[in-house]
């Protein structure tokens, strides 16, 4: 694909080229991540101030802003040094007070003298029953009032940067939009009656009145799809790519996947069933997989999971199996293990860990096909890893793993099919943005066996009675995990909080029933402390939040979250699926301190009256934002700046079927309309997708 087009040049020269912008504004200006005059286009104003001539302040709704013209009267310069200078002046009906701090007398006098007719724009307040307007926003002679809009934008701003400066920068960057051919589908624009590209910036930057800066404004609406547009390419790319790119027919025979089922306690579950049939179809042809498993805590997505890379090992291939911590990675090991050895396949682990003769001899029997299923870290990415046939390489959590790693991986096995497992239930505006290049599965029912968890809110002044009710249970042979809050981001003091509340509870629950993990013990302790919790040997494990992922105790019923107020929702939901795997009924308790705020109390009803995933994502996604939800800095999510993704969440979906549709059409994009969606993405700077045109 040839470089940028020309016609974009001027929207990718340095800021300092627009008008008013000097090397310091635009050293400022990097705060708000505007580096170049195309950064300015796509930072539209948020809000507007209505400065529409009225010929008094008198019946004005005040506070608010004004703007009127006026006689200047009398100076009166300040009493005591800092204190205020004050003008009055007369409108049409009524006088009141121009008021300046810090100003010098001669400049105010030069642009305000007496007896002389201004027209002043600004907030107007009344103050012990007069009106003042303190330092005014403009102040002009009449015959230069047409330089004051009648709606002015108000952009976001940074320090040194002012309302004035953005304004005209924004202006600048306005005049440089080009006219470009259109990339919309002719259709789709005429249904929502979207202007063309220029004249949708320049609507956007000049809105008339409040209605104008509205999400659903035609304008805005265009310039928010042509985001989700140019992401969704990206994605459709990176997708047609890889079902492009030669896979392998990996078919099985069954075999090895009816002994599992054999040495199974009960049936799958129908999601299970369905989840299992899309992957094998897509095993089955020969192009790659690039499936998203996603299933809420304790849905089997483990099962799933080895049913694949068992269809793998059936067609005499390999399966690998990655999860992003060593904890992890060996709790898929334990959970795998059993259910391989009942099919007579060989599986190991390899992480970061394994050194010297151990690590080689594992690389030997790899290479050599010994090793039927691997389980590991992100080790297995090192060179030295290699596979005889790798046909399947399935990814646990996602969020860690962006679309670079996916095809990273792919490479490993030349045409291995990829499947990515997350457990973390994803809202479908969400799981559009971030996985849109990947078909998806969704494991929406629990096995058979699963009890509900019955959750409760208590109070910390409590604490005793809870106390009792873990000696209760502790007498009757259960478990219970106790988790301290990450108070501030300070490790001391969550050190302090763990130890301290293990302290605690040995000294009223007994010696050697209380185990202890937090972030700061050296690796070994804290397996120590795990595998002790594990067997049984302890009761009780406090810890910080670092069992949130994955492990997996059957007979821990009870799950205490101290000061659960701190937690996020997806958090609370995760630690909460950390019981409820066993026989026995289990019991979360959300310990939290009075008062609680709003929004903390809106996260703990929602984790007791619902254990729905799906639904608790759904309102974690409307009280925190998208950003938040998967922590935008390592998401690989997109930064947009006009388009919002939970709000416009249809409109991602429109985009979705339009770019997959359009690279249906016209593969390598060399049509009219491609050509265009080419100068989208150069706008949109998604190079990723420009090198995956070049090189596909």
């Amino acid at each position: 694909m040839s470089g940028r087009p020309e016609a974009l040049f001027p929207l990718f020269a340095a800021l300092d080229t627009l008008e008013g912008v000097g090397p310091k504004t635009a050293q400022n200006l990097a705060a708000l991540h505007i580096e170049k005059p195309r950064d300015v286009l796509f930072t539209l104003p948020y809000s507007g101030i209505d400065r529409r001539k009225r010929p008094t302040v008198q019946g004005a709704d005040l506070p608010g802003v004004v703007t009127v013209e006026v006689t200047v009267g009398q100076h009166r310069a300040p009493q005591r040094r800092g204190g205020a200078y004050r003008i009055t002046v007369e409108d049409a009906a009524t006088a009141f007070q121009l008021v300046f701090f810090h100003a010098r007398d001669e400049y105010l006098r030069r642009i305000l003298p007496t007896g002389a007719r201004r027209v002043v724009s600004g907030k107007v307040e009344l103050f012990d029953g007069m009106a003042q307007m303190v330092h005014p926003d403009h102040i002009l002679p009449p015959e230069e009032v047409g330089e004051i809009p009648n709606f002015e934008p108000v952009y976001p701003l940074t320090g040194g940067v002012t309302q004035k400066v953005m304004r005209k920068a924004a202006l600048a960057a306005v005049a440089r939009a080009p006219d470009l051919v259109e990339w919309i589908d002719p259709a789709q624009k005429a249904q929502t009656g979207w202007p063309d590209w220029s004249e949708a910036v320049a609507r956007a930057h000049n809105p008339q009145d409040m209605g104008d800066l509205s999400p659903a404004d035609p304008a805005r609406e265009r310039l928010a799809y042509d985001e989700f547009m140019a992401h969704q390419l990206t994605l459709a790319l990176a997708r047609s790519r890889l079902r492009r790119a030669k896979g392998r027919a990996t078919m099985g025979s069954g075999a090895l996947q009816a002994r599992v089922l054999d040495a199974l306690p009960y049936d799958l579950t129908g999601a299970q069933t369905r989840a299992i049939a899309e992957i094998a179809a897509d095993m089955a042809q020969d192009t790659r997989m690039n499936r998203l498993l996603q299933g809420d805590v304790g849905a089997g997505k483990t099962l799933v999971a080895l049913k694949a890379l068992l269809i793998a090992v059936e067609a005499g291939g390999q399966g690998v199996m990655m999860a992003p911590t060593e904890i992890l990675a060996r709790q898929h090991l334990q959970g795998l293990r059993p259910l391989a050895e009942a099919a007579g396949v060989v599986i190991e682990i390899l992480t970061g860990r394994d050194k010297g003769a151990e690590r080689r001899a594992k690389l030997d029997a790899l290479k050599r096909g010994d090793i039927q299923i691997l389980v590991g870290t992100h080790a297995v990415f090192q060179k030295d890893v290699e596979f005889c046939d790798l046909r399947l390489a399935i990814v646990d959590e996602q969020h860690r793993f962006g679309v670079r790693q996916r095809l990273e991986l792919g490479k490993k096995g030349a045409q291995a099919d990829v499947l990515v497992m997350t457990a973390t239930p994803i809202p479908r505006s969400l799981a559009l943005a971030q996985y849109g290049d990947m078909d998806v599965s969704v494991l929406d029912e629990k096995p058979p066996g699963r009890k509900p968890i019955k959750t409760a809110l208590v109070n910390m002044t409590r604490m005793d009675e809870v106390v009792d009710h873990l000696r209760r249970a502790i007498a009757e042979g259960r478990q219970a995990y106790w988790v301290c809050p990450l108070v501030e981001e300070s490790e001391a003091v969550d050190l302090s909080s763990a130890v301290d509340r293990f302290t605690r509870l040995r000294a009223a629950l007994g010696e050697g029933v209380v185990g202890l993990v937090h972030g700061q013990m050296p690796p070994d302790e804290k397996d120590a402390a795990m595998a002790a919790f594990q067997q049984g040997k302890t009761s009780v494990l406090v810890s910080t939040t670092v069992i949130e992922v994955g492990v997996d105790v059957p007979n821990a019923s009870i799950m205490v979250i101290e000061r659960a107020e701190y937690f996020g929702l997806a958090q609370l939901h995760q630690l909460r699926g950390r019981v409820g795997r066993g026989e026995a009924a289990s019991t979360c308790l959300l310990m939290y301190q009075a008062p609680l705020s709003e929004s903390g109390e809106r996260r703990l009803t929602t984790m007791r009256d619902t254990e729905d995933g799906f639904r608790i994502a759904e309102v974690d996604l409307e009280m925190r934002g998208a950003g938040d939800l998967i922590g935008t800095a390592q998401s690989g999510l997109p930064r947009f700046r006009v388009a919002d993704m939970e709000a416009q969440s249809a409109l991602m979906a429109v985009a979705q079927t339009d770019a997959r549709k359009l690279l249906g059409d016209d593969p390598t994009l060399d049509s009219p309309r491609g050509q265009a969606a080419r100068a989208l993405l150069w706008l949109m700077e998604q190079d990723q997708a420009i090198r995956l045109i070049s090189v596909g």
